[in-house]
């Protein structure tokens, strides 16, 4: 599905978070569970549905993204309970996800075919049937001049669909399950998907090419907001990837700035930590990967592709480099300035949110919301950010760290640093993309296909431009983000920055 449109789907989830995040902001006491039990009615008003078959379908629905999106469970089918069953749990701004973070709601699941080779009326009724010669399990018959396949029969080889001269057959899929890259989407009894946690690695593109909005993850703007009302000094990291998220006019100057208009008490840039990161893994590779000390190496900033490495090839783990992703280097280092203050990191990435909830991060980094939910909070707060006018500088990093953000960017500043720090290393550097390249990746490595090589990996195709928490098309994003780079006035991180890794 293409990304970055604003389809219905999309502004039906923005609706969502930004009702929460009005209820957060303005409503306290006894009047915020009445207030949370009224938003299914606010967003589908009136007795006709506007995009289901039922009114109480919809708001059924709404409910459930509802409940996520204040960080609670979806509920039970088979039992009666209130859309704020568990709210004074959630009412606090202490609150981590409880996993699983990525939920199919039943009741918004169509069952989509898992795979289904289908005959069009493209059919011709060909003399030459080569689709019946060619399927290996005769389920392919003509009826009244065109083919018909036998479900029951069928194996979905698809050499049927290979052979077809007017290209009449076609090949239904599940999107969520194509979407995903460790085939982690099965299904249910009745047929709906369902996702298996243990294959999972958080990377939420099942979330993104469901066309019905069937899966969504947890999130903690309910939380973050409570405690921004309550007078905690929060410092926002921004992730590399927030240029052009928020509006052709948004400057750097003016995102720091509405985030202060927001509460928060001090702006970073994420990509300090990735400067930190890639002078460290340059050092690391030039040390043990060229000289032969170790096979090979892979990076470690994409919280999915370290969990694809440690849950389906842990016999490389230990290749994995032990450097501190850029979210958590930038928030060790805010809180060494800042030991009172607390964390959120913004991104465009949902398996931030699991990482953040790691016992060895928790004390580093207390939110993550996602640039899409950072949106619905300007909205609720009143801040336009098409007219807003206010400016601070930031400017933080280079523009190696800031390159972090797209498929290539973090080889690239690592291969940057290598030869401007460790002339005549040998160079053998490769990126891959999406987890389905990015398992054929590892498996080569496995096998001994990439030694003396230095991977980076990352989970969605694109970079953490493609991320699932973002708001404007890939390419787009890949294009503001590489001109950030070209412009930064700082190219690259200095070498000693390697040794000043925080604690």
């Amino acid at each position: 599905m293409e990304r970055g449109l604003l389809t219905p789907l999309k502004a039906l989830r923005r609706q969502v978070f930004v009702e929460v995040a009005r209820v957060a902001f303005h409503t306290d006491g006894a009047e915020i569970k009445d207030a949370i039990e009224e938003i299914p009615y606010k967003i589908t008003p009136g007795d006709k549905p506007l995009y289901r078959e039922s009114i109480w379908r919809e708001r059924a629905i709404c409910s459930e993204r509802v409940r996520l999106s204040m960080g609670l469970s979806l509920r039970p089918e088979d039992m009666p309970v209130h859309v704020t069953s568990g709210l004074r749990g959630s009412d606090i701004a202490d609150k981590y996800y409880e996993p699983p973070l990525m939920q199919v709601i039943p009741s918004a699941c169509e069952a989509c075919a898992p795979s289904m080779y289908r005959v069009t009326d493209e059919c011709r009724g060909c003399v030459a049937h080569p689709c019946t010669a060619v399927c290996p399990k005769g389920c392919i018959t003509i009826e009244n001049d065109r083919a018909v396949i036998d479900q029951s029969k069928c194996i979905k080889c698809g050499k049927c669909k290979s052979v077809c001269p007017y290209s009449a057959i076609a090949h239904r899929t599940r999107p969520c399950a194509e979407a995903c890259g460790v085939k982690a989407i099965e299904s249910d009894e009745l047929g709906r998907a369902r996702i298996n946690n243990d294959k999972c690695v958080s990377c939420g593109m099942c979330m993104v090419n469901c066309p019905f909005g069937a899966i969504a993850d947890k999130s903690q703007i309910f939380q973050l907001i409570r405690a921004l009302r309550r007078g905690d000094d929060i410092i926002a990291e921004v992730a590399p990837s927030y240029v052009g998220q928020f509006g052709d006019n948004m400057t750097p100057g003016k995102f720091k700035a509405a985030l202060k208009e927001m509460g928060f008490s001090a702006v970073y840039e994420v990509a300090l930590g990735a400067d930190i990161g890639a002078a460290t893994e340059a050092e690391h590779y030039a040390e043990r990967v060229a000289t032969g000390q170790q096979p090979y190496m892979f990076t470690s900033c994409c919280p999915s592709w370290a969990m694809l490495i440690k849950r389906y090839f842990p016999e490389t783990a230990d290749k994995l480099s032990n450097t501190l992703t850029p979210m958590v280097a930038t928030a060790r280092t805010i809180k060494q300035a800042h030991p009172d203050s607390r964390v959120v990191f913004i991104g465009p990435c949902a398996a931030k949110k699991l990482e953040a909830s790691r016992r060895t991060v928790r004390s580093d980094v207390d939110f993550v919301i996602t640039f899409e939910e950072l949106s619905a909070m300007f909205e609720a707060k009143g801040i336009d950010l098409d007219t807003f006018d206010k400016s601070e500088e930031l400017d933080d990093a280079t523009g190696a760290g800031r390159g972090y953000a797209v498929a290539g960017g973090v080889a690239g500043a690592i291969e940057k640093c290598i030869e401007a720090y460790y002339p005549g290393t040998p160079l053998n550097i490769e990126h891959v993309e999406g987890l389905e390249d990015c398992r054929k990746m590892l498996l080569l490595a496995k096998m001994g296909k990439k030694n003396g090589c230095l991977i980076e990996g990352m989970g969605c195709p694109g970079g953490c431009v493609a991320g699932a928490g973002t708001n404007i098309p890939i390419a787009k994003a890949a294009t503001i983000v590489k001109k950030s780079v070209e412009t930064s006035a700082r190219k690259l991180p200095p070498k000693e920055l390697a040794d000043k890794e925080p604690k």
